[in-house]
């Protein structure tokens, strides 16, 4: 099918690279007016019809601003994230807060901003609006070793999207969150290197990431898109409060 998202209106958050610009690329696609964003700005060039800006969503000052200019949405997907290494005696005080600050409570700013609108647009239009968070299989769903802090933030995700999804039921606003294995993108292709300084060769970083994956493979980007295309569409009208991981096989 085309045009699965015709006529909607979707913001995406760390669309610049990686499964939040593979979303925004899809969204495009199905005929949505995409607002991408990332905080670095740079990162968005190439990014063909979607309306670009800059957007940190560590600040409530600045998310405040941004869902006043656009206005009411359809679609919100929230995808900035920061993936902290270590279990908790690698991480300070420092790394929890900034792992809760990105990974969950940028969640919050966002949803807070753009839900009165989200739920103007689901009165107007009598069919639902969307919201989809994007977690991890790393979190409530399974330990991940030396995932400490990002596991329990992303297990946090899931916890505010389903009370979310709960309040709000009745009102027109759906929320799921997506909770991916490995996949491939510029930040995971950052800590296999990483870790391949650690272990001796790339390559053997590499084979540590892929067997952890039951297929025996990472994934892609294109197949948490397809995902989230799903789950902002009106297809989805009857899914909320929802947790799918797409994972390879990782938490079966």
């Amino acid at each position: 099918m085309a045009g699965r998202l015709k006529g909607k209106v979707a913001v995406v958050t760390a669309a610049g690279q990686g499964i939040g610009r593979a979303i925004a690329e899809a969204f495009v696609k199905e005929g949505a007016t995409v607002h991408a964003t990332d905080v670095d700005r740079s990162k968005l060039e190439g990014l063909a019809r979607a309306k670009k800006g800059k957007l940190d969503v560590l600040s409530t000052r600045a998310v405040d601003a941004y869902a006043a200019k656009i206005g009411k949405i359809d679609i919100l997907v929230n995808v900035a994230g920061y993936v902290h290494h270590g279990t908790v005696l690698e991480c300070d005080d420092k790394a929890w807060d900034f792992s809760f600050d990105l990974n969950a409570k940028a969640m919050h700013r966002t949803i807070r901003a753009f839900l009165p609108g989200m739920l103007e647009r689901a009165a107007e239009t009598g069919a639902t609006t969307s919201i989809i968070n994007m977690s991890s299989c790393a979190s409530s769903m399974k330990a991940v070793a030396n995932r400490y802090a990002y596991g329990a933030s992303k297990a946090a995700v899931i916890g505010l999207t389903k009370a979310v999804a709960m309040d709000f039921v009745t009102r027109g606003v759906r929320c799921n969150a997506i909770c991916p294995g490995t996949v491939r993108s510029p930040s995971w292709e950052e800590r296999v290197e990483e870790l391949g300084r650690s272990m001796g060769g790339k390559d053997k970083a590499l084979e540590l990431f892929v067997a952890r994956q039951p297929m025996g493979r990472v994934g892609e980007a294109s197949e948490i898109a397809a995902l989230a295309v799903y789950l902002a569409g009106d297809e989805a009208a009857f899914t909320t409060g929802t947790a799918i991981p797409v994972d390879g096989g990782l938490t079966n």
